[in-house]
């Protein structure tokens, strides 16, 4: 029969269960992140005032147009507002153009080193710039650090036209891997965020690509938080406040006049990382403090629990007509779950198995599951495994096993 045993999980109630392996945070994303496609005009800075931001713990205010934080661990959302609402990203873009930067240096297509030309058109873009030298040529890692801390639009065409002989080829790699990543709300027209008819990004995009900036690139993240870069004896200070206070360790910041001014942070605190992406503030100033705000907002209403890690023993399950009476059951996999502050209710854990089992019993053979109830009526679960293999009874066994019982 179907053997199952429910009790609360200590700490209380949960918003999010996944694993903390690499491929389930991957997963996890994915399930999080699919959302339906929003509306082809993007929502300019000045449109009316929204409602507050909607959060686990209840409605949260904030000045921004557009926001979304988002759990690194399990990619669970933890304030969204108008996030899936297309938005003008500005520089913010910069993120997609080193995302497929940093896939091309992975590759070997790229070296670091490698030395890239300077065209007239990268010369003459307008916006803020490293001041590429006309006619010379630019290490790629100098390149990187003039896209990501000074925010360089003349750095990124000739990243580029370096990569893929024109901007407009590049932006296809760029709106290929958007579709790719299920972007479904991001379209590039450029690889600088220069304003254009049909270039928008939603804000829960901007911080899922942040997620993969740091899950699928590790070695190329440090980029983003360097808090500084001297270029032709030129110093230039990151433009992200909350990297030069120390209160994140990356990603961007961007402004337009049509999109407002907007950020995406990330930091990692006591094992846990967030990432909050925001947009339409009215100043840099703004930009500043609302992310902080948030930011520390974040850390300090949510908190993550062991539900149970990969080898425990969950159960001694009995066995039918094996050479040993039980066999232990350990999970297959991690599992954390991610809760707000304060939650001591409402969350159940059920083991699910069919008792009893049934000899022949090979070791890592999966013979039920963990179940995770949450009170909004979601679930998640972990395989649950023998620990040992437990072999049959021969006939004389199984017939004096019988006898006995």
């Amino acid at each position: 029969m179907l053997q199952t045993r429910r009790f609360l999980l200590a700490g209380g109630a949960a918003l999010f269960c996944g694993g903390v392996s690499s491929s389930l945070v991957a997963d996890a994303w994915g399930r999080t992140h699919k959302r339906a496609a929003a509306a082809a005009t993007p929502v300019v800075a000045d449109a009316p005032p929204a409602a507050p931001a909607t959060t686990p713990v209840g409605p949260v205010e904030t000045s921004a147009r557009w926001a979304c934080i988002l759990d690194y661990g399990s990619g669970a959302p933890l304030l969204e507002k108008n996030a899936d609402e297309r938005m003008p990203p500005s520089s913010l873009t910069k993120m997609m153009t080193a995302y497929v930067t940093f896939g091309m240096l992975r590759s070997g297509r790229l070296k670091l080193d490698q030395a890239l030309p300077v065209s007239e058109r990268a010369w003459r873009m307008q916006g803020s710039k490293m001041f590429v030298p006309l006619g010379q040529s630019v290490s790629v890692q100098d390149l990187i650090q003039g896209m990501v801390i000074q925010s360089g639009n003349d750095a990124c065409i000739v990243l580029a036209e370096g990569i893929a002989s024109s901007e407009e080829q590049f932006v296809a790699l760029m709106n290929e891997t958007a579709s790719r990543l299920g972007m479904s709300n991001s379209h590039f027209m450029n690889a600088t965020g220069w304003p254009a008819d049909g270039h928008y990004m939603s804000a829960r995009d901007v911080a899922y690509l942040a997620l993969r900036l740091i899950h699928d690139f590790p070695e190329y993240y440090h980029f983003f938080s360097e808090k500084e870069f001297f270029y032709n004896n030129i110093r230039q200070e990151n433009r992200n406040s909350l990297v030069v206070k120390g209160l994140a360790d990356g990603l961007k910041t961007g402004h337009t006049d049509a999109g407002g001014f907007g950020l995406c942070a990330s930091s990692e605190r006591e094992g846990r990382r967030v990432v909050v992406a925001i947009n339409g503030l009215s100043s840099s100033g703004e930009r500043g403090r609302e992310g902080e705000r948030l930011m520390g907002w974040a850390f300090a209403n949510f908190e993550t629990a062991w539900v149970v890690r990969k080898g425990e023993v969950v159960e001694q399950a009995p066995v039918w007509m094996g050479t040993e009476r039980t066999v232990a059951l350990v999970a297959a996999q991690d599992m954390k779950v991610l809760l707000p502050h304060g939650w001591r209710n409402g969350t159940q854990l059920a083991l699910d198995y069919n008792a009893p089992l049934v000899a022949p019993i090979t070791q890592g053979q999966v013979v039920g599951h963990i179940t995770v109830s949450l009170p909004g009526g979601k679930q998640a679960q972990v395989p649950v495994e023998a620990a040992s293999s437990v072999a049959a009874l021969g006939i004389l066994g199984r017939a004096a096993r019988r006898l006995h019982l």
